[in-house]
């Protein structure tokens, strides 16, 4: 058991991990080339025996190329020529070196595909010549060409123009060989007729309304004379270009929304470098609400909606085909706003079940409008099942502020008749609360009424007057404690002594407490002393 926990445990897997990793160096290493070495990023030629005739290149079945960010070549004097389809499979290349080797000729598409190039260093090489056209699709933020027999002509002005334009962290001090072989720097270069090149666009500002057709017309100037080319980027509508020789001209037709915002440039371009003229072009089109949903819960309820429109599109909201009055509680907010495309929602703060119901939302420009409903759904009915319940109330605030009605404030000012539905419904609920105030009413009066007879009855045990609770046989008696009984059916009044309490028929001895009323013995009339008892001295 603890043999085969050894090997089928965590040591195994990190054994077989480290069997793998060998095993694709190992491939990587049969598809470097000879004098190279080869990683899963990096591809580093530095031997200079045997050396390398040829850019080096992974076969794409052991390895993968798009991978590598960095190849390092020095020393390899028999490397002359970049061919167009060399690093082609090298589409994740950042950092491209050549330095001290033998390399003349650079292909004109050698770099069309590696569109990631930052940093190229070419220093001591045998370059002659090197267009510009090799790099101007390219961010670069490096170019090093120190070192290279470049010859004077109008074929490098370029790159003095390149350092005055976008100088580097350090200046290069480069040069060039004139027709008698002397070193020229390229900062003090001259050439007649070698400059750069202008563009002119005829429409600066351009605005046209969605379905139109337009057209713009360019002229390029320069020596050497200059190419003129559009740059539309991703332009949606259908375009076409015709151009004769410094003039041409650019007509866009049936023109989409889609179009709005996008860029439209005018090209020349020459040996020594570019000019280009640019427009923006704007397109005006009538509303369209490309996006409404149930609502969702945040940290408020939010009926989410997207709206697309230029001009800025007003918006109007209605609860069950009414106009709905916004305020602080419930108002339209745009979120996210990319041109001519609006992203937002109508917020709800803490909706109850008298906010369910349809919401329609209005958009509407100069150019038309489009609407759109969903029905919401927030809780139910109180002691219903909170489940969907078809019948909507129809009630909305009616203390909502109006305000300007437009994007980033979409209240109105308007005042809405409410429908009979709502005042029927209204009525009833008033009457509901009237009759439950009522009920309320009688009952805590009833309650009064026996509290105060409760509290009655408890005090009329010691003060209750009448002939069934005369005291002794004389009216004037000074203690309410005699009572007897001057009835035919009561008890007789020597049963029980002569102190005591008639209650129903029953007589209940009673023993005065002469404190009672605060009167001493003293006090008390000679006549209330019971007959035939002696008086105390």
């Amino acid at each position: 058991m603890s043999s085969w926990t050894r090997w089928h445990g965590p040591a195994m897997a990190r054994l077989w991990g480290f069997c793998w990793l060998i095993v694709g160096f190992w491939r990587a290493a049969l598809a470097c080339p000879t004098s190279c070495k080869c990683s899963a990023s990096r591809i580093w030629c530095s031997d200079p025996s045997p050396g390398i005739v040829a850019f080096p290149r992974l076969e794409s079945s052991s390895a993968d190329p798009e991978n590598i960010t960095e190849i390092y070549i020095a020393n390899q004097k028999r490397l002359e020529i970049i061919n167009e389809d060399d690093i082609e499979a090298y589409v994740g290349l950042k950092n491209l070196t050549i330095v001290d080797s033998g390399l003349k000729f650079v292909a004109h598409k050698a770099f069309l595909k590696n569109s990631n190039l930052q940093h190229i260093n070419f220093t001591r090489n045998k370059l002659t010549v090197l267009s510009r056209k090799h790099f101007r699709h390219l961010d670069l933020s490096e170019l090093i060409l120190v070192g290279n027999p470049f010859t004077c002509s109008c074929d490098i002005m370029w790159i003095k123009t390149l350092q005055e334009t976008k100088p580097g962290p350090e200046t290069q001090d480069l040069y060039c060989l004139d027709e008698n072989s002397k070193n020229i720097s390229l900062a003090n270069l001259q050439i007649p007729h070698c400059g750069l090149p202008s563009a002119n666009l005829a429409a600066p500002n351009l605005t046209v309304e969605e379905g139109k057709s337009i057209t713009l017309t360019c002229s390029v100037a320069g020596d050497p004379v200059p190419n003129l080319y559009w740059d539309v980027g991703n332009l949606v509508s259908k375009h076409m270009n015709e151009t004769s020789h410094t003039q041409g001209s650019l007509r866009i037709t049936n023109i989409s929304s889609d179009d709005s915002g996008k860029q439209i440039s005018c090209v020349a371009e020459n040996l020594v470098g570019e000019d280009q003229d640019s427009v923006n072009l704007t397109v005006h089109f009538a509303p369209t609400i490309t996006f409404l949903e149930s609502p969702t819960s945040d940290h408020h309820w939010c009926i989410p909606f997207t709206v697309k429109g230029n001009p800025k599109p007003a918006l109007q909201w209605f609860y069950n085909g009414a106009i709905l009055n916004e305020s602080k509680y419930i108002c339209t907010k745009i979120h996210v706003t990319n041109h001519t495309e609006y992203h937002g929602c109508l917020q709800l703060d803490n909706p109850t079940h008298m906010n369910n119901g349809d919401y329609k939302l209005v958009a509407k420009n100069e150019y038309g409008k489009d609407e759109k409903q969903i029905s919401a759904h927030f809780m139910g009915w109180p002691g219903i099942d909170d489940g969907a319940n078809p019948n909507y109330p129809d009630v909305i605030y009616e203390d909502y502020g109006t305000a300007a009605n437009d994007i980033g404030d979409t209240t109105n000012r308007s005042n809405e008749i409410p429908s009979t539905d709502v005042a029927d419904k209204t009525g009833r609920e008033h009457l509901s609360v009237y009759a439950v105030v009522v009920i309320a009413s009688v009952v805590g009066f009833c309650l009064l009424v026996m509290l105060f007879l409760l509290k009655l009855a408890r005090h009329s045990k010691f003060g209750m007057k009448g002939p069934a609770s005369v005291i002794s046989n004389d009216d004037d008696s000074a203690s309410p404690l005699h009572h007897i009984s001057n009835g035919s059916n009561t008890p007789s009044s020597s049963e029980g002594g002569p102190d005591a309490v008639i209650i129903g028929m029953t007589k209940i001895p009673v023993i005065e407490n002469p404190q009672y009323f605060g009167i001493t013995n003293s006090q008390l009339k000679p006549d209330t002393w019971p007959r035939g008892s002696p008086k105390t001295a």
